[in-house]
């Protein structure tokens, strides 16, 4: 059972979606506006939000940003345009993942076991991943770099976190795309490569100069430790 809260302005929708998360073993409670949602989430610390994006008072995407401030809570947001570049918006704004509007509550039940299941929610707690000098724990969502921190915003931090999971092995663009902007269908090989070079930025490296981050070209991108790179 996950503790969500829902933050949506419709009320018939508010109660449907309540009703039967609670009937799939779900405590849900729930905001109307944004300001609420953001009171309730440092009061109460839910495992997970369901945030909408057309609020009365704030834009989902403003209120998110604010959140991602403060808490690392996974979100879920809602949004009524699924167009690639709305959807790739609220990602990179720090959404956990999204579903788009008219949804079933069977959907949404699944999304938010799904990430709840990606953030190691429940017994135990995640290893975390170790690659050379690179320590990435997704507990925490923190990763450091020779015991320094790495200020990465969330869709950097779930790139690296992947890509960690997966050392040593080739990870191609769709992959990455399909796994960790939850885009099944596809997307801008772009998007993956510009946060790859802001990812590279960040540990200190380049493209041409690469230690943990490795383009290989015509199928995906590699993370390695540098003793491992093998003249690549």
């Amino acid at each position: 059972m996950a503790q969500v809260l829902l933050v949506e302005d419709d009320s018939a929708l508010r109660t449907s979606l309540s009703g039967g998360l609670g009937e799939r073993g779900h405590a849900v409670t729930s905001a109307v506006t944004a300001m609420d949602g953001l009171n309730r989430i440092v009061a109460h610390k839910p495992d997970i939000v369901v945030l909408d994006i057309g609020l009365p008072d704030l834009d989902g995407r403003e209120m998110l940003r604010m959140l991602r401030a403060a808490s690392r809570v996974p979100v879920i947001v809602a949004t009524a345009r699924g167009a690639e570049d709305e959807i790739v918006s609220v990602l990179d704004s720090g959404a956990d993942d999204y579903v788009v509007k008219p949804f079933g509550v069977g959907q949404l039940d699944a999304r938010i076991r799904a990430v709840l299941r990606r953030e190691g929610a429940g017994p135990g707690r995640p290893e975390a991943l170790v690659v050379g000098g690179l320590r990435v724990d997704p507990a925490t969502r923190s990763a450091t770099l020779d015991g320094n921190a790495l200020d990465l915003n969330p869709r950097e931090f779930d790139l690296l976190r992947y890509l960690a999971a997966r050392a040593g092995r080739v990870v191609s663009k769709r992959e990455l795309l399909t796994e960790v902007w939850q885009l099944p269908y596809g997307g801008a090989d772009k998007t993956v490569d510009v946060h790859v070079s802001w990812l590279r930025r960040k540990l200190g490296e380049t493209a041409r100069d690469a230690r943990y981050l490795h383009t290989v070209r015509g199928a995906g991108v590699l993370l390695t430790a540098p003793d491992d790179a093998g003249g690549r």
